[in-house]
Formats: C-alpha cells, sequence, structure tokens
C-alpha cells in the first residue's frame, strides 16, 4: 500500500513538472517569461490547508496524519464513556507495526477495552484504510512510564498488553 502512495505521489509530481514545462513554452511563443498579470502562475501563494495537504503529501505523513484526527475525534469513535477512562497515547508505525498505545484510568477499563479490541481494530481501519492499525496496545493505571526523558530508568518496562 505504501509502494502504490508513493508510485502516485511520483506520477502527480511528473505530471505537473510536464504541466508546468508546457506553460513555459506558451509563454516564451507569446514572447516574454513569467509577467505579472491577473493570470495564475507557481508563485502565487497558497491557501493554508492546501500547503498544509501538499506538505503531509511530500513528505508521506498521511497515515500518522490521518491517525492524528482519530486521536481528536476518540470520543466519536470509541463511545463518551470509554473515552473519559481510555486515552490514546501514540502511535507507532515503526517496523511495521502499526501500534495503537492506548492508556486507561482503571483496570476494570482496560479489562474492558481489551475485550473491545477487536472491533476497535476493525473500526479504526475502516475510518483509516485496511492495515493502518494492526494491535491496540492496552496499558493499565500501572503501565509502563515514557519512553522519552531525562529521569527515565534504562530499560525499565512495566506491564502491557497488546491486543489486536
Amino acid at each position: 500500500m505504501d509502494l502504490a502512495r508513493v508510485a502516485l505521489r511520483a506520477a502527480k509530481e511528473q505530471a505537473r513538472a510536464r504541466g508546468a514545462a508546457v506553460q513555459q513554452k506558451k509563454q516564451a511563443r507569446r514572447g516574454g517569461g513569467l509577467r505579472s498579470g491577473s493570470g495564475a502562475d507557481g508563485r502565487d501563494p497558497l491557501p493554508l490547508g492546501a500547503a498544509i495537504n501538499r506538505l503531509i503529501t511530500e513528505r508521506g505523513w498521511e497515515t500518522p496524519a490521518a491517525v492524528g484526527g482519530v486521536m481528536g475525534r476518540w470520543p466519536q469513535i470509541v463511545g463518551e464513556d470509554l473515552a473519559k477512562h481510555c486515552v490514546p497515547q501514540r502511535y507507532d508505525d515503526a517496523r511495521d507495526e502499526r501500534v495503537l498505545t492506548v492508556r486507561c484510568d482503571s483496570t476494570a477499563w482496560a479489562t474492558q477495552l481489551r475485550l473491545l479490541a477487536p472491533r476497535l481494530v476493525a473500526r479504526l481501519n475502516e475510518d483509516l484504510g485496511h492495515g493502518t492499525v494492526r494491535t491496540i496496545k492496552v496499558l493499565g493505571p500501572g503501565g509502563p512510564p515514557s519512553r522519552s526523558g531525562r529521569l527515565r530508568a534504562p530499560g525499565s518496562q512495566g506491564p502491557g498488553d497488546t491486543y489486536g
């Protein structure tokens, strides 16, 4: 799937380059290069949304951006009750694992989320595209500390279960 996105991005860039070359030839035939005027050209500013979308596409950030959107809509996806007690912490697609880590405020809610994990993975993939999330790692209130920071003990890990 990632290979298809890369190929699509390359094809779009080639088409854009061909279009720019044709435009330059037309302008050269008319007797001049780029001119100031009412016609749009490559120097015109982009609307903010278009600029952000272009950056996301060029950098290959489509999946992390989509997952970030899901984290923003978490209560609508899992329901208000579950969202009050279980919060998505991070999404890791390194080494093609595609793990969504969720922390719950009690062991009871962590158990509830573990039971719902297969349906939640299916729901997330329905929203994001097949295979975007493969597993959900459920952390209870005594889960491992964050991996970053100066005060983390080297090699420290706490209990964390992965479901999917």
